[in-house]
């Protein structure tokens, strides 16, 4: 057997149009047609969108690793999840009777990695009082943006295995990347020395008495 786990990708990308989805429908890995707006293709189509969100929070970590070194590591971090983003998209794209014995997925091994990932950043934050505001860094706003995308994907995909048989390691596996990245916005702003601002139900206008 390969060292290698997962087969490499075997596409050439050199004309982007073909015209064949004019008809509002997509190729699945197996070669069926089915609608664009098919519940499988919504759910790998909003893994491909947190993994755009992903790569923006990337950047800006990278960015922010000029004046605080510890968040390179973060970068790194997210720039692994990219790659198992479009493992997950791959199995996503697949229906379970095609699925090759060494085709990209996300396994048991890439949850546990997302755990310890979560344990290391914890040991470092204080307990939580009350919600978190986005928004005290520019990188702990994306963060943010990419654990709600996450958690719109994990509800695509508990919709689609009621219907469907599906990876049980995909749907841990996007759980607990909502986990880890609402953690890592906060480590971020830790590491930044940025405020948490925590939610006060009372800040609201109708909390604050007229004058």
């Amino acid at each position: 057997m390969s060292e290698q786990s997962f087969n490499e990708p075997r596409i050439v990308l050199n004309r982007i149009y073909t015209r064949a989805g004019d008809s509002g429908e997509t190729r699945l890995v197996g070669g069926q047609r089915i609608a664009k707006d098919d519940l499988r293709i919504e759910c790998y189509g909003t893994v491909d969108e947190l993994n755009a969100f992903v790569g923006a929070a990337r950047v800006t970590a990278e960015e922010c690793s000029a004046t605080c070194p510890f968040l390179a590591e973060m970068a790194q971090t997210l720039k692994r999840v990219q790659h198992e983003l479009f493992n997950l998209g791959s199995i996503l794209a697949t229906l379970p009777e095609d699925v090759h014995p060494k085709q990209p997925r996300v396994t048991g091994q890439e949850v546990a990695s997302l755990e310890r990932g979560i344990d290391f950043a914890n040991q470092d934050l204080q307990a939580l009082k009350s919600f978190v505001l986005p928004g005290g860094s520019r990188l702990e706003a994306d963060l943010h943006i990419c654990r709600t995308v996450c958690r719109r994907a994990e509800r695509l995909l508990v919709r689609l295995a009621r219907e469907q048989s599906v990876d049980e390691a995909a749907l841990r596996y996007l759980n607990r990347l909502s986990d880890a990245l609402f953690v890592w916005s906060r480590w971020a702003n830790h590491k930044l020395g940025a405020p948490e601002t925590l939610w006060e139900p009372n800040a609201a206008a109708s909390g604050t008495p007229e004058h």
